[in-house]
């Protein structure tokens, strides 16, 4: 609807969803066009209404949503009442999606713009452009008791490799959909051209509903600061006639899809019409596989390139795995990447710490938000040179879904498959000024993604940690969030460091209620400065009293022994319910982590014996 009212209208600065008012003969116009191509179901002109109620849902927009609601489903009646059809024309109710700061708000908002259409009389409903399925399950059964003989279809967006905005899988949303009772339909639409969806479906399993695919009339490009779409009519008919022959039974069009392209797609659908009526039944109960000769060879014979189904299956177990299998503690250590491209310092440190009985060093990912060295960079150059396992931190407060993604094809090339994935700390308030942080997603989200690139066999799957605060004082949240993560594929989490009773009390509860590893942070604290500098400017630090004033009057090297003494007094305290120690370098003290390591070691090598 977006383009060709762009196109056609006479006020080009009017919003498409407020010329339900502004511009109604325009929108009608553009209704009767699509049913004259040969459409036989029409969506009003309502997709973003769920997005700006989202952003007013104080009360002061609801009146005026409600009011674009009812001229937009009059609009659609009204152009099938002047198209003068001899055959039924359906109306949707068009429903788009809402951001992702307002998701909590979901069932709230679909809730008050539904009742709005079912006051109009309106009973089938389109939930479009989806990037993932939370709240669908509610939002479908809430509608279903409030009226049992609505209809309702939910489509997923997702782009040409199968990953939805939010990192989910779009297949695997689809067969989430497919469970849901109260869901009528299930689809594909937006982001992708024929082709791709295509490729998708094929991929689908058996589904229990009816499928849904409404691509667009291929990808944008700008002229004259208008958007585009150059996929041609004929092209676009040819490929929704492949999706038939692989389970749609409802088709349609998206962004860029004309009346041009539904009548070459009516015409296809004519020709085809005698073959689909013998066929459809057994196209129903057939998937994609069963009607397609499946390609065995490890080379697409078209393209060249590998076959995903000739990755292998599962993960090799990575060394914490192994450890903990073999009842052993694992020793990480974190270094801080440098701030400049000078690293010898950095890369004669991971050394020491190998030769120490460090089993794995993390990479900070521009930690307290200021730049320095790419950790996943560092990671793989360890890797290489010095033979010891690494784990870079990446956070997604710096790189949107497709940086992320390109960097962990990278680090599965060079072989690190270990991240500790974070939200990421705040930027400085210094830089805010001049840099911008990302935050697409959390570290959840992120997760999800993660783990959907190793089960599509897009690159081997990773092991992925996270981060746990055992300071927190609301600990309940903590474990809450802990548990979506290892849901999302989490194996562990290395926590905070600990200094205080409340640290090892929380500790004592994760072990008994988490599933995956926990690696007990520890971190020397230096000198009475760096004691006041952690507890008042770093988030997440629980520091007493009691330590920081034992550190007012020390040298150097009395800090120092008093650090180490504290890290194995708290390594002592928590080693029964940690499965291996997070051990933080302090201001590239590296001698101090590598007698931190040795002396541990010694001390779990003595309980055992």
């Amino acid at each position: 609807m977006g383009t060709l009212f762009a196109q056609n209208t006479s006020k080009p600065s009017t919003k498409t969803e407020a010329a339900n008012r502004m511009d109604p003969d325009t929108i009608v116009q553009i209704h009767k066009d699509y049913i004259q191509a040969g459409c036989k179901a029409i969506k009003t002109n309502t997709y973003s209404l769920a997005d700006e109620l989202a952003q007013n849902l104080s009360g002061q927009k609801e009146e005026y949503i409600s009011d674009l609601i009812q001229a937009a489903v009059f609009n659609a009646r009204q152009a099938i009442k002047e198209s003068d059809c001899h055959e039924e024309i359906y109306v949707f109710a068009d429903l788009g999606p809402i951001s992702a700061e307002a998701k909590s708000d979901s069932l709230l908002i679909y809730q008050k713009l539904i009742s709005i259409f079912l006051e109009q009389g309106v009973r089938n409903f389109l939930m479009e452009t989806l990037p993932d399925t939370e709240w669908i399950d509610e939002i479908a059964d809430w509608l279903k008791n409030t009226c049992s003989d609505s209809f309702l279809l939910v489509s997923i967006a997702c782009a040409a490799d199968g990953i939805t905005r939010s990192g989910k899988s779009g297949i695997e949303q689809i067969k989430i959909l497919d469970q849901m009772e109260s869901v009528d339909a299930v689809g594909f639409n937006c982001m992708c051209g024929p082709s791709h969806l295509l490729n998708l479906v094929k991929d689908l399993p058996e589904l229990h509903k009816p499928l849904s695919v409404m691509p667009n009339a291929g990808y944008p490009s700008i002229l004259s600061r208008r958007t585009v779409y150059d996929g041609t009519p004929d092209y676009f008919a040819s490929g929704m006639i492949s999706l038939i022959h692989h389970g749609a039974v409802i088709l349609g069009g998206c962004c860029g899809t004309t009346p041009e392209h539904i009548s070459a797609l009516f015409k296809e659908l004519e020709q085809e019409k005698k073959k689909i009526l013998e066929d459809v039944d057994h196209l129903n109960k057939c998937s994609a596989q069963e009607t397609e000769k499946k390609v065995h060879s490890d080379e697409d014979p078209e393209l060249g390139i590998p076959n995903p189904n000739s990755f292998k299956d599962g993960k090799e177990p990575g060394i914490l795995l192994k450890n903990h299998a073999a009842k052993r503690k694992s020793y990480l250590v974190e270094l801080d990447p440098p701030a400049n491209d000078s690293i010898s310092f950095f890369l004669e440190g991971v050394s020491r710490l190998k030769h120490s009985g460090a089993d794995m060093v993390t990479i900070a990912d521009n930690p307290i938000g200021r730049p320095r060295a790419d950790s996943s960079i560092l990671a793989c150059k360890i890797k290489r040179e010095a033979g010891i396992e690494v784990l870079p931190h990446m956070t997604c407060r710096d790189r949107n879904l497709n940086a992320i993604k390109a960097l962990l094809l990278g680090l599965s090339i060079e072989d690190v498959h270990h991240v500790l994935l974070v939200t990421g700390d705040p930027l400085p308030s210094d830089l805010r000024q001049e840099v911008r942080a990302v935050y697409s997603f959390n570290s959840r989200m992120l997760a999800g993604f993660v783990k959907t690139l190793g089960e599509s066999k897009t690159c081997t799957p990773f092991h992925m940690y996270g981060a746990l605060d055992i300071n927190a004082r609301n600990f309940d949240v903590q474990i809450r969030i802990a548990k979506e993560k290892e849901a999302n594929g989490m194996e562990g989490f290395l926590t905070q460091p600990a200094f205080s009773d409340r640290a090892i009390s929380n500790l004592k509860r994760a072990r008994k209620e988490l599933k995956g590893l926990i690696m007990g942070g520890l971190m020397p604290i230096v000198s009475y400065k760096n004691a006041l500098f952690l507890a008042n400017e770093i988030s997440g630090m629980d520091i007493p009293e009691s330590i920081i004033e034992k550190y007012k009057v020390l040298s150097r090297e009395e800090a120092e022994q008093l650090a180490l003494s504290i890290v194995l007094k708290t390594a002592d305290q928590m080693g029964d319910d940690v499965d291996g120690y997070y051990i933080m370098t302090p201001f590239k003290r590296v001698s101090l982590s590598q007698k931190i390591v040795e002396q541990i070691r010694k001390m779990e090598e003595e309980k055992l014996n």
